[in-house]
């Protein structure tokens, strides 16, 4: 996403070996941080043997960062299929726009779900007028499409934030954004079993991590957080032992994220945008983008080469 020639040949984050593991946990994901000109973005998915967490394939966080005066975040247009994309922004604004005709401005708190299926084209760019210092600061994950659904028709939806489900109990609050967890049922359909949800923690509070998913990982957003009683940096994800209930802590007031869900049959294919099943499906894409038969996006037609390798 930031930019498309950034997620080209992700390279792999490092494992972080060096002490023992919280108990519960059986991996820590250090971030690879990239400076794209206006923000630093971190990446922790794809990583060195750690390609997915349930039907998770890719996972960026954007800032945080104050963006200058005139400057903005400008990711060109440019196609996706057999994923859906999910941003989520803490601060700042962004403007989506895609080849089905949806231009909409995505806030925090607020939920921007696009299918891609069979293909779908969209650009994301701070919005104007582009005056005084504005912050961005959010995560857009990637979720892959189960084969018998990669081909389903493009969507998208939008949920605002007063729909998102929560709860506030003992200093911890919780909004549910996708699946089931903590009393709480997410309202967005997906096409497999998907978790994720957003824990604020004030300082002093605790949460018991739930089993409800085959494979489950937390994402550490800012620094003062705990697992199992051990500091875990911000913009490291642990991922969680199958069955583990570790407790996550809170030294200040502090966001993560607890990601997951059942791991998707088949084996998949991540190039560029693009999610296939085949081969064969991925150079079809590729020549469809290259020979400009994917659709365009109404009011912002700039063209994205594919890259060269």
């Amino acid at each position: 996403m930031f930019p498309p020639s950034e997620i080209r040949r992700p390279s792999p984050p490092a494992m972080s070996e060096s002490a023992p593991l919280p108990d519960g946990v059986s991996r820590l994901i250090e971030p690879v941080e990239r400076d794209i000109g206006a923000f630093s973005v971190r990446r922790v998915l794809p990583s060195a043997g750690q390609r997915e967490i349930g039907p998770f394939v890719f996972f960026d966080q954007m800032g945080p960062a104050q963006l200058e005066p005139g400057v903005g975040l400008d990711v060109r247009p440019h196609p996706h299929i057999g994923l859906a994309t999910l941003t989520w922004l803490f601060d700042g604004e962004i403007v989506h726009r895609d080849s089905l005709g949806s231009e909409q401005p995505i806030r925090p708190g607020a939920i921007n779900w696009m299918t891609a299926g069979r293909g779908i084209v969209h650009s994301e760019r701070s919005p104007f007028p582009r005056e005084g210092r504005r912050p961005v600061f959010g995560l857009q994950v990637w979720i892959a499409l189960p084969e018998e659904d990669a081909e389903t028709a493009p969507a998208f939806e939008h949920i605002e934030a007063g729909r998102v489900p929560s709860v506030e109990r003992d200093g911890v609050r919780i909004r549910l954004i996708a699946g089931r967890a903590f009393d709480l049922q997410a309202s967005l359909r997906t096409y497999s079993e998907t978790l994720y949800a957003e824990l604020t923690l004030e300082p002093g509070a605790s949460v018991t991590l739930p089993d409800v998913a085959a494979e489950r990982a937390v994402y550490v957003v800012e620094p003062g957080l705990s697992l199992s009683g051990k500091a875990i940096a911000p913009a490291t994800m642990a991922v969680l032992s199958p069955g583990a209930t570790p407790v996550l802590s809170a030294q200040a007031r502090a966001r993560a994220v607890l990601i997951g869900g059942r791991p998707l049959a088949g084996r998949r294919r991540l190039w560029w945008n693009l999610v296939a099943y085949s081969d064969e499906r991925m150079e079809r894409a590729k020549t469809d983008w290259r020979e400009g038969r994917f659709p365009k996006v109404p009011g912002d037609d700039e063209f994205i080469p594919l890259p060269e390798s």
